[in-house]
C-alpha cells in the first residue's frame, strides 16, 4: 500500500507544485478523509466505523487533536479592531456570482 501510494505520489509532484513538501502516507490519508468526513457533516460513529476504529473514543482522539490546531492557530491571530460590519457585496460581484 505505502509503496503504491509513494509512487503516484511522486508521479503528481510532477504537475502539483503543492504536493513537492508535503509527507504523504496512508496515516495522512485516512486522517485527511476523517476531517473531511467531520466537516461534511459526517456522524462520527459513521467516521469511526469508516476508519474501522472499535470505539468512537478513538476517533475523537483524531478529531480533537485537530480543532487544538486550529485553536492554536486562531489564538495567533490578532482581534480585529473597530466595528465589523456585514460583507454586502456590490452590484459587479452579484452580477458575475449569478451568472456562475
Amino acid at each position: 500500500m505505502q509503496f503504491l501510494l509513494a509512487k503516484h505520489v511522486d508521479r503528481a509532484r510532477e504537475s502539483c507544485q503543492s504536493l513537492r513538501d508535503k509527507h504523504v502516507t496512508p496515516h495522512v490519508l485516512r486522517h485527511t478523509t476523517a476531517m473531511e468526513l467531520l466537516q461534511a457533516g459526517a456522524d462520527r460513529s459513521v467516521i469511526a466505523l469508516w476508519l474501522g476504529h472499535e470505539s468512537i473514543a478513538t476517533t475523537q482522539i483524531y478529531l480533537d487533536a485537530n480543532l487544538d490546531i486550529k485553536q492554536a492557530a486562531l489564538d495567533k491571530i490578532e482581534p480585529v479592531r473597530g466595528r465589523v460590519t456585514r460583507f454586502r457585496p456590490d452590484d459587479q460581484l452579484m452580477a458575475f456570482l449569478k451568472d456562475l
